[in-house]
């Protein structure tokens, strides 16, 4: 079986999937499904009925340009194939799930999901939209979106979107006006971060069925999707007290591990729940074409949501990735989607709101501290673990949206005080936002 290391584009996609707001910067490799080297004619052909293939490969596709800009392309053939617009929007119409996974931070990837859905929606009005972005709790507030009864600032208040997602609302405001002027149902996908963190922390059996929102217990994950988690857990030193395992020692947790057993489960647990949204929405009377917007790392491979769906019942699905001009051609196998579309990023491709690089949470009177990203503004001004944010700039914090929106303020090159609160003793730091590249 064939190993490979993963690029930087798959290795933040990926990890923005397992911990909400955080990057991630080493190196991964993973092993491909076991048919990564069948190019059979029979698959080929598959290729060509589903997505209407134009039936040869395209010699402009090289090393350097796997999937051309403004092209369709189905990984499925050995060298990539260009897919008839007209014809595969058609196909894809007819599926049970459509399947958008995206960078988060990427406003160019939002403009391919819009112009995907748009696509859809002119070939099959009856749709409706699922978000990653918003927990299940929230639906009444979308349901109020879509039919037009409250403003952009209402929306984002009410669902409380800068503490529950906190990425720069524009990158996805596009998205919801297109629903809401179309009059397309938006789901909430999502659960409580609290119910995932405490399934990594704690494992699934130690979570109350009252706590579990009404989950189901997930399918079990392939063994590719473990070895992937594997090197992510060794990576941001998910450490195992029971173990005593340490990332410093360069091993991988052994899959028996409890701490990467919990943490695996933890993963799961958030594919079942937007795979259980999706999968209720596909079953209705008449169904509509449900098409879900999410981390790519939640669908590449078919391993995450498109896993936990087929465990439904649900197999009519499509994943469709955008593929960026300068990722990594290697990155291109069979199994990665079903089909890509290239996208030439513009200079500023994405969001460029400063982040500290932190998951926060609301704490009695101030704001806890609960990861710091590695390599990020955070750490390199020394905020850690378990800190309590007790003022910025000057200003008391209580609420982690507080802490998001001041932060959202700060223009590149700036300086923020930060006041903290570390055990009995209160200290002051200052985090230096980089410039502008």
């Amino acid at each position: 079986m064939r190993r490979r290391k993963l690029s930087k584009y798959d290795r933040e996609a990926l990890y923005r999937s397992w911990v909400l707001h955080l990057d991630f910067e080493n190196a991964l490799t993973f092993h491909s499904a076991p048919w990564y080297h069948m190019q059979t004619q029979t698959l080929l052909l598959c290729a060509l009925c589903l997505f209407g293939l134009s039936g040869h490969s395209d010699a402009a596709v090289q090393k350097d340009r796997c999937v051309p800009v403004a092209q369709w392309i189905a990984p499925l053939h050995p060298q990539g194939a260009t897919l008839i617009v007209p014809a595969f929007m058609e196909k894809l119409a007819r599926r049970q799930v459509v399947l958008l996974g995206e960078s988060h931070d990427s406003f160019e990837h939002h403009r391919w999901q819009l112009q995907t859905v748009a696509g859809l929606h002119a070939q099959r009005p009856d749709l409706v939209l699922g978000f990653e972005m918003f927990p299940r709790r929230v639906q009444s507030v979308l349901d109020l979106w879509v039919e037009g009864k409250l403003t952009e600032a209402e929306f984002l208040e009410q669902t409380e979107w800068h503490k529950v997602w906190n990425y720069d609302p524009a990158l996805y405001m596009p998205l919801f006006h297109f629903a809401r002027m179309n009059h397309i149902p938006m789901i909430a996908l999502n659960v409580e971060r609290s119910f995932t963190a405490a399934v990594r922390e704690k494992g699934w059996d130690a979570v109350p069925e009252s706590q579990r929102e009404g989950v189901s217990k997930p399918a079990p994950a392939s063994q590719g999707y473990l070895e992937e988690l594997a090197v992510v857990y060794l990576a941001h030193n998910r450490t195992s007290p029971e173990t005593g395992h340490d990332k410093k020692e360069g091993k991988k947790p052994g899959l028996d591990d409890p701490g990467f057993r919990h943490f695996s489960e933890g993963q799961r647990v958030w594919d079942r729940a937007m795979a259980e949204a999706i999968s209720r929405a596909a079953r209705q009377p008449n169904a509509p074409l449900v098409i879900g917007i999410m981390g790519a790392g939640h669908v590449m491979h078919r391993y995450g949501v498109p896993h936990q769906l087929a465990d439904l019942g649900v197999n009519d699905v499509a994943v469709l990735l955008a593929w960026d001009r300068e990722r990594d051609c290697d990155d291109f196998t069979p199994t990665v989607a079903d089909a890509v579309f290239g996208v030439a990023a513009p200079a500023q491709a994405k969001s460029d709101k400063p982040r500290l690089g932190l998951v926060l949470e609301d704490g009695k009177d101030a704001v806890r501290v609960t990861d710091v990203m590695k390599n990020s503004v955070a750490e390199s001004t020394g905020i850690l673990k378990d800190d309590l944010i007790i003022e910025l700039a000057g200003v008391a914090v209580k609420h982690a949206a507080e802490v998001s929106r001041i932060v959202q303020r700060q223009a590149p090159g700036t300086w923020l005080p930060i006041t903290l609160k570390r055990g009995d003793q209160t200290t002051a730091v200052v985090a230096k936002f980089p410039p502008q590249k």
